[in-house]
């Protein structure tokens, strides 16, 4: 049996996982799930994720994990090397602190202004199984997050080539994935801020970083 990743190529959140299998070298077969037509939410693949949310990731054994959350831990359980989650208790509340800050932040002010602003998207305000009607002053307060986000990242940037804990982690590919994807809802670093620019470059040389 082998691992199976559920996987759909426009999306942030699955894109985070790719990276992260590729950095793990993990093996594993790929679905892709097409988030346009609403597959998601169609009963094949609720029986696998009844969350009706991409990545997925079915284990050999059976069992499937359905966030990134529960995948980084499991890949780095079971494919320790490269570390990605830190190997000490700072290393490790850095990182967790720093990924935590760019979910809520960054990836939430996308997702917020992206959702609640998108005709395609009326009705369907957060993902999963349920229906939620847009509000567009939150659509407004995301473009504000994000804004706001990239001026304290390339502050923090500054000096660094990673950002948490002084390595490669999952905190990075998290922030690389969303900022890419922040050009959906036409925001992008400004050309001032050039330590973000510097880091999104060293990342984008890594073979991992193009998928």
């Amino acid at each position: 049996m082998t691992v199976t990743f559920y996987d759909c190529k426009t999306a942030p959140s699955p894109r985070r996982a790719r990276i992260l299998l590729a950095l793990k070298q993990v093996p594993h077969e790929s679905v892709e799930i097409d988030l346009r037509s609403g597959e998601q939410l169609g009963e094949a693949f609720r029986a696998i994720n009844p969350a009706c949310t991409v990545p997925a990731l079915k284990l050999d054994d059976g069992h499937v994990l359905t966030d990134n959350a529960g995948i980084a831990a499991w890949l780095e359980a079971a494919y320790p090397d490269p570390p990605l989650l830190g190997t000490d208790p700072f290393e490790k509340a850095d990182i967790a602190s720093w990924n935590a800050r760019i979910e809520g932040e960054l990836g939430w002010g996308v997702a917020s202004a992206l959702r609640n602003s998108t005709p395609m998207m009326k009705g369907r305000a957060l993902p999963g199984p349920d229906d939620y009607e847009q509000i567009p002053a939150l659509a407004e307060r995301g473009l504000r997050q994000v804004d706001n986000f990239f001026a304290r990242l390339d502050d923090h940037l500054d000096g660094r080539e990673f950002i948490a804990a002084g390595r490669l982690s999952v905190a990075d590919v998290t922030c690389f994935c969303f900022t890419d994807f922040a050009r959906v809802v036409k925001k992008q670093p400004s050309e001032e801020m050039t330590n973000i620019a510097r880091w999104r470059e060293g990342l984008r040389a890594r073979s991992e970083f193009q998928l």
